[in-house]
C-alpha cells in the first residue's frame, strides 16, 4: 500500500479528484495549503501599495491506494493536473505500514 500526497494548482482540483475517480480511486483526502517552490511568489498591487505574496495558494491531495493502482494514480494526478506552467506542483509516494477502518475494524487492502 502507498500513500500518494499530491501539491496542486487549487483550480485543477476537481480534475483531479475526477481522474482519480475513474480509475476507481474514491477516497481521498484534500488540504487548503500555502507554498512556493520556484516560483519564489509574486507581487500585487493593493490600494496603491505594493507588497510581495510569498506564500501561493495550493490544495494537497492524498489518497491511500493499492500497489496495484498507484502507477494509473500517478499517471491519473499527473495528466489532470499539468498546466505546462511553472507551479504545476509536485507528487510525493510513500509507503504505508498499516492501514485500518476504524467502524469496522478491517486492515490493509481491505481497508482502503
Amino acid at each position: 500500500m502507498k500513500l500518494i500526497t499530491a501539491i496542486v494548482k487549487p483550480f485543477k482540483l476537481d480534475d483531479v479528484r475526477e481522474a482519480l475517480s475513474d480509475i476507481g480511486i474514491s477516497g481521498v483526502t484534500v488540504t487548503e495549503v500555502k507554498g512556493f517552490g520556484r516560483q519564489k511568489g509574486h507581487t500585487e498591487l493593493y490600494r496603491g501599495a505594493e507588497y510581495v505574496v510569498d506564500f501561493l495558494p495550493k490544495a494537497k491531495i492524498e489518497a491511500a491506494v493499492t500497489d496495484e493502482l498507484v502507477e494509473q494514480a500517478l499517471e491519473a494526478v499527473t495528466t489532470a493536473a499539468n498546466t505546462g506552467r511553472i507551479g504545476d506542483g509536485k507528487i510525493f509516494v510513500t509507503n504505508l505500514e498499516q492501514v485500518i477502518r476504524i467502524r469496522t475494524g478491517e486492515t490493509g487492502n481491505d481497508a482502503i
